[in-house]
C-alpha cells in the first residue's frame, strides 16, 4: 500500500463511487458536503478544510496502483497532534483488513514526521466496522458525544479516539 496526495482529476470519480448511498455519505462526512457528492462541492470542502485546519487530502493505493482509500489529516503543532478525517475505503476491500492496515500506516506516518505525540479521529458510534478497524490499529476511545448527529430517525453518538506515540 502506498500513500500519495489526492489529485482531483485522477481521483474524484473513483472516490465518489465509494459513497454509494446517503447513509454512507452521512457516516463519512456528517453532511459537511452535500449529497450526492459533486467535484465542485467537494473541492470547496477541501479548500475550506485546508484554510481552517491545514488539512491535506491523501489517496491510498494498492501495490498495483489502484485507489483503495481516501483521508485527510491535519497537524496541530502547538498540541503536537494530528487529526485524521474523512476516511473512506473502496467497497471491494472492506472487511479484509486493509482499513486497519491503512489506519496503522497513517498513524505511523504521522508519528514519524516529527513531534506528533497523539493522533486523533472521530467516528459515529453506529459505525461498528470502523470502530473495530480503528481499535485494531491501536486507537482507544477517549470520550463520546451522545446523540451528536441525527440521520433520519436515528441519533448517532460521536466517539473520540486517539493513539499515543510509544516513547
Amino acid at each position: 500500500m502506498r500513500i500519495r496526495q489526492y489529485i482531483p482529476s485522477q481521483d474524484f470519480e473513483v472516490l465518489k463511487s465509494w459513497i454509494s448511498d446517503k447513509r454512507t455519505h452521512a457516516m463519512w462526512c456528517a453532511f459537511r458536503v452535500q449529497y450526492p457528492l459533486t467535484e465542485e462541492n467537494f473541492n470547496i470542502l477541501l479548500a475550506k478544510e485546508k484554510s481552517d485546519y491545514n488539512n491535506t487530502a491523501y489517496i491510498a493505493e494498492s501495490d498495483e496502483g489502484r485507489q483503495i482509500g481516501f483521508y485527510c489529516v491535519s497537524l496541530d503543532t502547538i498540541k503536537n497532534e494530528s487529526m485524521i478525517k474523512f476516511v473512506v475505503t473502496a467497497p471491494q476491500i472492506r472487511g479484509k483488513g486493509f482499513g486497519t492496515k491503512l489506519i496503522s500506516l497513517i498513524k505511523d506516518i504521522e508519528f514519524s514526521l516529527g513531534e506528533v505525540d497523539t493522533v486523533r479521529l472521530c467516528v459515529f458510534d453506529c459505525n461498528k466496522a470502523a470502530i473495530k478497524c480503528y481499535t485494531n490499529a491501536g486507537f482507544r476511545k477517549i470520550s463520546c458525544d451522545a446523540q451528536a448527529f441525527r440521520y433520519k430517525d436515528e441519533l448517532w453518538g460521536r466517539l473520540h479516539m486517539e493513539a499515543k506515540k510509544i516513547k
